[in-house]
């Protein structure tokens, strides 16, 4: 028998990816999410199964995350912009909901729960390494909050409910459900549509991980020896490059009469990840480079499988957010 995955936030980003994966590899899969980018998201029909519902509600979690094994948790007011237009909504969700969602799935029987964290809970760092045991200094509530949420987990954890946390880079490539803005999908959306690029400063180092990397790093944590994963923290990344080897890539990789415009800036804030521990100790390796994410994307665009790239508010987490006016 299929082991059962519950999925919060699976209508995302990576979410959608994430759970067309598993179901590739004999998954079942419950999604809960909101679905407020649209629910057209998933290759798969099989052994996938919608629950259109708020983290907030603790009455239909309940009833729906039982009969699971795994819950991995990505749902979240995600970014910093997106967080900071409703401070009150975002600690609603990515903070006051947290505690409950894991008592839940701690009661419903599963047994294993992967937490989405972020990197940016490290802050802004001046050393080169850095790893998971070095001192959170988050900036933003989004970033603070998720480091309280992992505290939180890492309470509950035991043998028999295993926790584990992972901070991913910035996710880069194509998806269903897309998002245009993080670092590379702007500068490959901009470029490609408008013929120029815009950097600003430009030494300033930035993580990103391919989002097939992305949903390849969940798998092998809900695969891993317990041991090798319970109460443990994960980066996941691939090289940290800085804003303009990224802008290169974007240029070189669409081709065509490009032009590169670079501004100084006063921000030249650097933010850096080290992934050797998921690489040794799980022996997780990424397999795709911030080439194969634009070259995904110059497809996608070159295809039409993205309607009005430049305006449309579903590739924009801010744009939509201020359109539906959540609560």
């Amino acid at each position: 028998m299929s082991k059962k995955v519950f999925i919060t936030g699976g209508g995302g980003y990576v979410g959608c990816y994430l759970t067309d994966y598993l179901i590739s590899f004999g998954y079942s899969v419950t999604v809960y999410d909101l679905f407020i980018y649209g629910e057209n998201v998933f290759k798969s029909k099989d052994k996938l199964n919608c629950v259109k519902g708020d983290i907030r509600d603790q009455e239909l979690l309940t009833q729906s995350i039982a009969g699971h094994d795994i819950v991995i948790h990505l749902a979240c007011i995600s970014n910093d912009p997106s967080f900071e237009l409703n401070p009150t909504l975002g600690k609603s969700i990515n903070l006051d909901a947290f505690e409950p969602l894991v008592r839940i799935s701690k009661n419903a029987g599963i047994k294993r729960f992967v937490y989405a964290s972020s990197s940016s809970v490290y802050g802004i760092k001046e050393i080169k390494n850095v790893h998971e045991n070095i001192e959170l200094e988050p900036i933003t509530d989004y970033s603070k909050f998720k480091a309280q949420c992992e505290k939180i987990l890492m309470n509950f954890k035991n043998e028999n409910f295993i926790c584990t946390v992972i901070r991913p880079a910035t996710v880069c490539g194509y998806s269903k459900r897309q998002r245009l803005d993080v670092i590379v999908n702007i500068l490959s959306n901009i470029g490609y549509h408008n013929k120029e690029i815009s950097v600003f400063g430009g030494e300033q180092l930035r993580p990103n991980i391919h989002i097939k990397d992305m949903v390849r790093a969940y798998k092998c944590l809900i695969e891993s020896n317990i041991d090798l994963v319970n109460g443990e923290i994960f980066n996941a990344g691939w090289e940290n490059k800085s804003v303009n080897e990224i802008a290169h890539i974007v240029k070189n990789e669409l081709g065509g009469n490009i032009k590169l415009k670079i501004t100084a800036t006063n921000d030249n804030r650097s933010y850096h990840i080290s992934s050797e521990k998921i690489k040794k100790k799980l022996n997780f390796q990424t397999q795709f480079t911030i080439n194969d994410a634009v070259k995904d994307l110059k497809n996608a665009f070159d295809k039409n499988l993205l309607a009005d790239p430049i305006n449309n508010p579903n590739y924009f987490n801010i744009k939509k957010m201020q359109q539906i006016n959540l609560k």
